[in-house]
């Protein structure tokens, strides 16, 4: 079907604007477009309970991780990691969405600023990706008052994060992950699938600006090989936590992702995936804007709900 009316009227605005298409900008110029968005979304809602901690990383310097924690019970502790190609977006801009996951999954949650590039190539947000969740594991009964379940979430490049995580954490054996959560996930950097080629799939994500993403965060094509980069490069997927898998219709990345679905439920991995029709890359993160964003949180709430009630027991 065709893209949603709200959509449209998105575009249409976007168009007016004048902007020039984001592979033409400079890293500093599309982070102060996507930074003027931000504007359109508004506060995001109060939370219980909100503090930055400041985390060392590999190689020197540290990241922030901004911490949310709803009022009420704390039904699990979510690691959030924002999208933006690696390239563009930070803590501040997923504020709204991330306080608004908070409280509708009665979940706390760690919002990670991971470290952008071109200033930091591959594989430091893979690496800050981790070290995030391991953090956020040691800090749990700290943060949430008692041991809950973790959640690993993130959409587009961050979803690509969740699930470099997610493959980490079974290697490593530790920490257990009860989900993954992965909206639109970048998952491997095959940039000439039917969706990438589909010109009515050219819309807010191109194909040129995945190029542009690519090339800022891995330049050498061999590195975007290895599964920290393109998770679904990995020989094996047994043994991963249950995912929960969105994709949308009008998407260059929607074959991806649900490649990589179709991967994990081959190898035994409990998935739930939706495809969420007349949306466009992007729509998850547009709380208040866009219906469908309301629609795909409502969805995530429902499934975590129940993929954390079957493995409580309940």
């Amino acid at each position: 079907m065709a893209i949603d009316e709200a959509t449209a009227g998105f575009l249409s605005q976007l168009a007016d604007s004048g902007a020039k298409p984001l592979h033409e900008m400079t890293p500093e110029e599309a982070r102060g477009f996507t930074a003027a968005l931000r504007d359109l979304f508004g506060p995001g809602p109060e939370v219980g309970k909100s503090y930055d901690e400041q985390v060392p990383v590999p190689g020197g310097g540290h990241i922030t991780l901004r911490v949310l924690v709803p009022d009420g019970e704390i039904r699990a502790l979510v690691v959030y990691y924002h999208g933006g190609g690696w390239v563009i977006g930070n803590i501040e801009e997923s504020d709204h969405l991330t306080r608004k996951l908070a409280n509708m999954l009665h979940a706390a949650v760690v919002n990670v600023d991971y470290r952008l590039a071109p200033e930091h190539r591959y594989p430091a947000a893979a690496d800050d990706a981790w070290t995030a969740l391991q953090w956020a594991d040691e800090h749990m009964s700290e943060i949430a008052g008692t041991p809950v379940p973790l959640v690993v979430m993130g959409d587009s490049a961050g979803g690509n994060l969740a699930a470099v995580a997610a493959q980490k954490a079974r290697d490593a054996g530790r920490p257990k992950i009860a989900s993954q959560v992965l909206v639109y996930p970048v998952t491997d950097a095959d940039l000439d699938t039917d969706t990438y080629t589909d010109p009515e799939n050219q819309l807010l994500l191109t194909r040129e600006s995945m190029v542009w993403f690519w090339d800022h965060y891995a330049p050498d094509p061999v590195s975007r090989l290895n599964p920290d980069a393109s998770p679904n490069r990995a020989t094996d997927l047994s043994g991963l936590a249950p995912a929960i898998v969105l994709t949308a219709e009008h998407d260059p990345l929607r074959a991806e992702g649900e490649a990589y679905a179709g991967r994990l439920r081959a190898a035994g991995v409990p998935v739930e995936q939706r495809r969420f029709a007349g949306q466009m890359h992007g729509f998850f993160t547009m709380v208040g804007l866009l219906p469908g964003s309301a629609e795909a949180i409502g969805y995530v709430t429902e499934q975590l709900d129940r993929q954390l009630r079957e493995q409580a027991g309940e």
